[in-house]
């Protein structure tokens, strides 16, 4: 069993905004930064980027729930086997668990008690994000026929959303393309 790195991630953004809804209510500074907060660096705007130099000299609980998240994403970003990834995520597991962040550490129980499966994950790189593409697919299509009567229509709409068949007719209009200036 492996555990992607995307999951993984995902819960330490999740401690993160829990850290940040708490601290929020006594800086009211903080107000807005949320969004800056889960971005990656990349995407700030100038306000944002001017924001997070602010954060990271201010002595907030969210600064250092920030600094303990980014951590455990270089880890992904360095760590190419689970014998290199396990050094890191063991002293990333010490620092949680000693931070006073109530999110990180029980982010740390989790990570600690499924070390195998996220060290694995790290190595063989494999998600689940097509999976979870393929589900977004089928929802949509039962939604916009608001529900189908009898479950076979259900399986045959399946099978033509996210069985990627190849061997269908094309549709008899994909051909026709009407240009502005042909209507006039």
């Amino acid at each position: 069993m492996c555990f992607d790195r995307f999951h993984v991630v995902a819960l330490g953004s999740k401690a993160l905004d829990e850290v940040c809804r708490a601290e929020v209510r006594s800086h009211p500074e903080l107000w807005g930064t949320r969004w800056s907060l889960l971005k990656t660096p990349s995407a700030w705007t100038t306000s944002q980027l001017q924001t997070m130099h602010w954060l990271q000299r201010s002595n907030l609980k969210t600064a250092r729930a920030r600094r303990i998240k980014q951590a455990l994403r270089a880890i992904y970003a360095t760590a190419r086997s689970p014998d290199e990834a396990k050094p890191p995520f063991q002293r990333w597991l010490s620092w949680a668990r000693r931070c006073r962040l109530v999110p990180f550490r029980r982010l740390a129980r989790t990570i600690t008690s499924h070390l195998n499966g996220v060290l694995s994950g790290s190595a063989t790189g494999k998600h689940n994000g097509r999976v979870e593409a393929m589900n977004r697919a089928l929802q949509e299509a039962r939604t916009r026929a608001r529900g189908y009567r009898r479950v076979e229509s259900f399986i045959a709409i399946a099978y033509l959303v996210a069985g990627k068949l190849t061997h269908l007719p094309a549709p008899p209009f994909a051909q026709l393309t009407v240009f502005p200036h042909e209507t006039e």
